[in-house]
């Protein structure tokens, strides 16, 4: 008899699931922040080389079209700013093809918020305090570091100035694979995995800045006062080797925005990926005029699992792939 019926996760761990969500919503209710909900289908998806969007035929007033699941609630509740909603958040389903494992799930739980006009260090600091909140506890210091000065520490190179023949014979020798034709970036996110990325959060809340132009996404640029280098106004949040949440400095140039779209989708080609259908509906509201400000994405299945003290975010959903 088939016992693979039964939910991945313990009837307890979902009850504390429910009120560890509870606590997101009292949070953002203290803060008057606008819960909002926004379709899981679009007619435009996530552009971004590294996430593998699903999409789905459907018939609509306009006939049979393809319509894309978020990989993120983003697009959608930038609309709304740009509408005038003022501060919001989202617990949003999910879902990005091919990530199965202890940490990730084809469809999943993202805790995802926008503040018209904070400067994206003070989202850093609410970030931290939603996280201290649905612990319960305090892991340590809320600590900053460069991304630059993280590769500088661990592995003796400057991740923007090192050529790229020496960034993948160090990224092949790390990984036990061969990088001879991989992008910087893909090296970069190799090193950073398998070097970096276990020492963080281990000691506190560790947050990284200034990632390299090329990882902005929908993030200004800046530059770094060392050299004039341009790097990325985001940030990501790491809580004992995990990486919880990735903020933005949100980029409001509807043009700008659309040159990165169009290079995404080249950057597809190159590599023999599908090109995602561009949201235009976003670029329109950029156009139109959306506020200034700071937005953030929190795994908030990962979270609860350190929260909970499980191993991996199967434990805290009920039925996580392939139990779905």
């Amino acid at each position: 008899m088939m016992e693979d019926w039964r939910p991945t996760a313990s009837l307890e761990a979902l009850r504390e699931r429910a009120r560890l969500l509870a606590e997101v919503r009292g949070f953002f209710a203290e803060r008057e922040v606008l819960e909002v909900e926004t379709p899981v289908l679009s007619h435009g998806g996530s552009t971004d080389p590294h996430l593998a969007s699903l999409c789905a035929e459907a018939t609509t007033p306009a006939g049979r079209e393809r319509l894309w699941l978020q990989t993120s609630p983003e697009f959608a509740m930038k609309r709304l700013l740009a509408a005038g909603s003022g501060p919001i958040f989202q617990l949003a389903r999910c879902f990005r093809d091919g990530e199965v494992g202890r940490r990730h799930n084809i469809e999943f739980t993202l805790l995802e918020w926008y503040r018209p006009g904070l400067p994206l260090d003070g989202l850093v600091e609410e970030s931290a305090e939603l996280v201290r909140r649905v612990l319960g506890r305090d892991p340590g210091p809320l600590r900053r570091h460069r991304y630059r000065e993280l590769f500088r520490e661990h592995l003796a190179i400057d991740p923007f100035t090192t050529p790229l023949d020496a960034l993948r014979r160090l990224a092949g020798e790390r990984g036990g694979l061969s990088m001879v034709n991989a992008p910087r970036d893909d090296c970069l996110d190799l090193l950073l995995s398998l070097a970096i990325e276990p020492h963080l959060g281990q000691e506190g809340i560790d947050v990284v800045v200034d990632y390299p132009a090329s990882q902005a996404a929908l993030a200004r640029r800046q530059r770094d006062p060392e050299d004039g280098e341009w790097v990325a106004s985001r940030f990501e949040l790491y809580l004992e080797g995990l990486e919880l949440a990735n903020g933005y400095d949100e980029l409001t140039d509807a043009a700008e925005q659309a040159a990165r779209f169009a290079e995404d989708n080249v950057a597809r080609r190159a590599t023999g990926l599908p090109e995602v259908d561009v949201d235009v509906r976003l670029l329109a509201a950029l156009a139109h005029g959306m506020p200034e400000g700071s937005g953030v994405a929190l795994g908030i299945d990962r979270l609860i699992q350190l929260a909970l003290g499980r191993q991996s975010v199967a434990e805290v959903m009920a039925f996580a792939t392939p139990r779905c």
